[in-house]
């Protein structure tokens, strides 16, 4: 029995450019390139403009990644060809962020500024002095560098004063009860 989602084809768009080498896959497009290794006892070939991926049938956790060997091609697809963003807010009275070069300089409430330098493939956008996006075209390196950003000043139950995702909705606890 193969996955479920290991079963559906992966689209290969528009200038999108895809190579299988045995077990080594390979993408390019629009916006660079990214390269994967598929599991052993998984095949992938491309056929009509699609990757379609089978398990081989006697080994059971060779079929326990093909749903993740999918998905992973899927992400590369989409980030070579539409890349991948997080938007940060940042949320505070004196909480600023400013674009240094390539890196960014946070004002967080702290005595020090803290300097962020982007790794490899990954670049900053400062929309506004409260306001920044994280982009890049491997998803998974997206989401970690927005999460180091995030962590170095999380949200606050109270306030809500913090580095949080656009997205993200902050639980917010009552504060002291007055007289």
């Amino acid at each position: 029995m193969a996955s479920h989602i290991g079963k559906l084809p992966v689209a290969i768009p528009a200038g999108v450019e895809v190579k299988l080498d045995g077990q080594a896959f390979t993408a390019k497009g629009p916006k660079g390139s990214d390269s994967y290794t598929i599991p052993e006892g998984i095949t992938a070939v491309v056929e009509n403009n699609e990757i379609v991926l089978t398990p081989a049938d006697d080994l059971r956790p060779t079929r326990a990644k093909h749903g993740l060997s999918r998905s992973i091609i899927a992400s590369m697809v989409k980030g070579v060809h539409e890349g991948y963003a997080k938007r940060l807010l940042i949320v505070g009275t004196g909480y600023r962020v400013v674009a240094k070069g390539k890196g960014l300089e946070f004002f967080l409430g702290y005595s020090h500024t803290i300097t962020v330098n982007p790794p490899e493939g990954i670049e900053f956008e400062v929309v506004n002095a409260n306001e920044l996006v994280v982009k890049g075209i491997d998803k998974q390196v997206v989401g970690q560098v927005a999460a180091n950003i995030r962590k170095l000043r999380a949200p606050e139950p109270y306030k809500g004063k913090g580095v949080k995702y656009a997205d993200e909705h902050i639980l917010r606890k009552a504060g002291k009860a007055g007289k």
